[in-house]
């Protein structure tokens, strides 16, 4: 056995299936493999409280391409996170056991408040300062923050019910939104944000991390990025007045005119809107100008606090 341990990382979220295999030493989390695949998990899950037939093969086919590139790198050990779709949808342990059966892979469903201390770890596990920081993971279907100061347990986190895929399917029904319903999203992403996130912890934060696909992809269409580079995104300071500058530009264009936009991967076209009014919200409330984009995420931080589980 390899003196570093190497380990696999699938993340089964609502939006996007991803991949991630590292080794894991001292600390240190050095990437040798890294996949997404926007498959939609849970698309629909919050009308019909299930995981729908489609979305289910889209993950599987996901997970074939994943699997065959863990054994090739030889992960010693493979651990699954499944979020919010996942922890919602009724025929969710039936889809766990059949990806246990078909891909010798344990998804296992992780509560609101795991997610966010693992990505917190992934997310500040580099970082240097002591200066009360907030991460801020705007998922499929969820949204998480946790404040704290980078390398120690967080001192607060929340995990809300409000995410990308989430709000645009409860108030973005025309294509593209009206302006009716982007303020009524924003409005609902206001108060999620007053009453879960308490005021005194809000004013405390002097610092902002964004992780996870809205992110990153802003970062990129700020840049005007083709193809993306990872490089060039994480670290990347994101500043409120151009993510209200996107979200107007975005807001404007129907889904196929959006799909076209530099830096945007066609299929995260859909929730991206949603996606952006949330970031907007949660920069304002926590009364920031600038937060940072960073690639490191529950990835990251799953691969940690499994090699500090080695056997």
């Amino acid at each position: 056995m390899r003196a570093v341990p190497r380990i696999g990382v699938v993340d089964l979220g609502t939006n996007s299936t991803r991949l991630l295999v590292a080794d894991v030493d001292d600390g240190a989390v050095i990437e040798l493999d890294r996949r997404t695949v926007v498959t939609r998990f849970g698309e629909g899950v919050d009308a019909t409280g299930r995981l729908s037939d489609a979305a289910m093969r889209r993950v599987s086919d996901a997970l074939a391409g994943y699997r065959e590139a863990i054994d090739r790198l030889g992960a010693e050990r493979v651990v699954a996170v499944a979020t919010s779709a996942m922890r919602d949808a009724e025929n969710g342990p039936a889809f766990r056991e059949h990806l246990r059966q078909e891909f010798d892979i344990d998804a296992r469903t992780i509560s609101g408040d795991e997610e966010a201390r693992l990505t917190f770890r992934g997310a500040t596990a580099q970082r240097s300062g002591t200066a009360p920081t907030m991460v801020i993971d705007i998922g499929g279907g969820s949204t998480e923050y946790v404040v704290g100061r980078p390398r120690d347990d967080p001192r607060f986190h929340t995990s809300t019910r409000m995410g990308a895929v989430r709000h645009t399917e409860r108030f973005l029904p025309s294509d593209p939104p009206t302006r009716e319903e982007l303020a009524a999203l924003s409005a609902d992403a206001e108060r999620i944000l007053t009453e879960e996130v308490p005021a005194d912890v809000r004013a405390a934060t002097e610092h902002g991390i964004a992780v996870a696909g809205t992110a990153t992809t802003l970062a990129a269409i700020d840049q005007e990025l083709d193809p993306y580079d990872g490089d060039k995104v994480h670290g990347y300071r994101l500043a409120l007045a151009a993510c209200e500058r996107m979200l107007a530009m975005l807001a404007a264009l129907p889904l196929v005119e959006r799909r076209r936009v530099t830096g945007l991967h066609p299929d995260r076209a859909q929730s991206i809107v949603a996606g952006t009014a949330i970031l907007v919200e949660s920069i304002r409330a926590f009364g920031l100008q600038v937060v940072e984009i960073s690639e490191a995420d529950i990835l990251h931080g799953a691969a940690l606090a499994a090699g500090d589980s080695r056997p």
